[in-house]
């Protein structure tokens, strides 16, 4: 066995409950079509509620309902102007996630 292969096995043995629950909710947050949606138009620049809610066709309760699943698992931050939230995308690792498995789509 090589040191490369031992450092894997070390890694799989590492996943304790705090990182399952994470990695769980990750994938859970990515199982869903309209967080799928919001994540991608974020992934190309930040947003408020209501430009989320119009290029996506949503209303603004359904927007901001899930902009709070996904603001929890830190996958997307915000910044105030005034009175409105502009919304980006808060983590790169889960957005290169995403962005390979809507390519691999693509390519099927």
């Amino acid at each position: 066995m090589t040191e490369d292969n031992n450092r894997i096995d070390l890694e799989q043995d590492d996943l304790d409950e705090e990182t399952l629950f994470i990695v769980s909710q990750t994938f859970k947050a990515l199982s869903e079509p309209t967080r799928i949606r919001i994540l991608h138009l974020l992934s190309e620049k930040e947003h408020s509620v209501n430009e989320i809610g119009e290029k996506l066709s949503l209303l603004q309760t359904t927007v901001s309902h899930q902009l709070r699943f996904l603001k929890n698992l830190r996958l997307v931050k915000y910044r105030r102007e005034g009175t409105t939230l502009f919304y980006s995308h808060d983590d790169e690792h889960v957005m290169n996630i995403l962005k390979q498995t809507i390519n691999h789509a693509r390519h099927h």
